[in-house]
């Protein structure tokens, strides 16, 4: 068995960065145009070379996507951006759409391409039609079972490559129509406003204003809602099944969100790939993706038609876990320079989050806030973006995340 690439998310440099400590062998990122996540992060122009110069130091590839329908008013424009981009060494760009497809081939013919998810690509004939046109890797629909995925890989010469991790759409593999007929922005021209995630109510049409009781609890019922994909106990399937790349969605989410599912998938594809017949699932595993902002997961269409996609019938997210710092440098006196990114206080218990499966839990003691002066102003409670020295494990390491345990809570995306 080849052991599949792991693909993660990358909205931004600090992102990008993130997903390359905790285990990725590429990430995917977006321009400032021509994708479909314009409201995340992204990179300019001028930060592509910096990104992809730090991707490629660490021995890891960098794909950038182009994967938006444009319209023909917008090709001139695209054509000017495409040879921008041409001089730039990435490892494959993202498309959906023919004609981009072929626009990349006449100013950029060398560059590999990989097509998105949004191509709904659904069978091993398809993949075929994509592989004669020249395309090296292809992303398969999220609505395709294991069967029908491991069909098409021994179909084809080209490898492919599928989501194992994040937020579905309920819609044809993204190919939603809700945000342009609500709001006037297309989810295929990467500006989704999320309708799937409102709240609805039913109103019977002779009858306005007369709201029938439909609601699941006191947040509302959310029929668009979809939980999240979880593949993770069926990575050997997946493995097995000869998929060249496993994918996580969320180039809009933090980087707690991507270093917590980086660290379970690397460690679970290390250990699987290393030893097949020992391989177990570790229940930590599980338990630290609860941990992270999810809506209650699902296996999708892997297993056949889904019975556990259902309605997450929640506003928000759920975590059990905040991150509250990030360790920006080590003293040689056993204290941390640590960056606030949530409030917390003296006599807090803490966990610390590095690539390794280990949680190392320590009490927030001693802190001081650094001044601009180099001063340490001994205080009782922290708040984001203050820089302060905090006492960590000895196993803590510059890049690690500290987080702050609770309960079960939905929050906010």
């Amino acid at each position: 068995m080849k052991k599949p690439e792991l693909l993660a998310p990358a909205g931004t440099m600090e992102k990008l960065k993130c997903a390359i400590r905790y285990g990725a062998d590429a990430v995917y990122m977006g321009g400032p145009d021509f994708g479909l996540r314009n409201m995340a992060g992204n990179f300019t122009l001028a930060e592509m070379p910096q990104a992809l110069a730090f991707c490629h130091e660490h021995g890891t590839r960098c794909y950038l996507t182009i994967n938006s329908y444009p319209a023909d008013h917008t090709l001139t424009r695209l054509e000017i951006y495409l040879q921008e981009l041409a001089p730039l060494p990435f490892d494959a760009y993202i498309v959906s759409d023919p004609g981009v497809l072929r626009m990349i081939r006449r100013i950029s013919p060398e560059r590999e391409i990989h097509l998105s998810t949004q191509a709904n690509t659904i069978n091993h004939e398809s993949v075929l039609f994509w592989q004669d046109q020249g395309v090296g890797r292809v992303n398969l629909a999220r609505e395709m079972t294991l069967e029908d995925i491991s069909a098409t890989t021994r179909a084809v010469a080209i490898p492919c490559e599928v989501f194992v991790h994040g937020a579905l759409c309920i819609a044809y593999s993204g190919r939603c129509l809700l945000s342009s007929a609500m709001t006037g922005r297309s989810a295929n021209l990467g500006e989704c406003t999320q309708p799937c995630r409102w709240k609805y109510a039913l109103v019977e049409e002779r009858r306005p204003g007369e709201y029938q009781p439909i609601v699941e609890d006191s947040s509302g019922t959310f029929i668009y809602n979809s939980k999240d994909l979880c593949l993770l106990e069926y990575l050997p399937d997946l493995v097995r099944a000869g998929v060249g790349a496993l994918k996580i969605e969320g180039r809009m989410k933090g980087i707690h969100y991507l270093a917590g599912v980086l660290r379970v998938y690397r460690a679970a594809l290390d250990r699987f790939c290393n030893d097949p017949k020992a391989y177990r699932v570790d229940p930590a595993w599980m338990e630290e993706l609860a941990t992270i902002s999810h809506r209650g997961y699902t296996t999708g269409f892997l297993l056949g038609d889904p019975r556990d996609v259902g309605q997450s019938y929640q506003a928000g997210y759920l975590r059990s876990h905040k991150l509250v710092g990030v360790i920006e440098a080590l003293q040689g006196d056993g204290l941390a320079v640590v960056v606030v990114r949530n409030r917390f206080q003296q006599g807090d218990q803490l966990s610390l989050l590095g690539p390794a499966m280990k949680h190392a839990v320590f009490t927030a003691d001693s802190l001081q806030q650094l001044q601009p002066t180099g001063d340490r102003l001994p205080v009782d409670v922290v708040h984001p973006n203050m820089r302060i020295l905090l006492a960590v494990p000895d196993t803590a390491a510059v890049g690690d995340m500290i987080r702050l345990p609770g309960p079960m809570q939905e929050f906010d995306a």
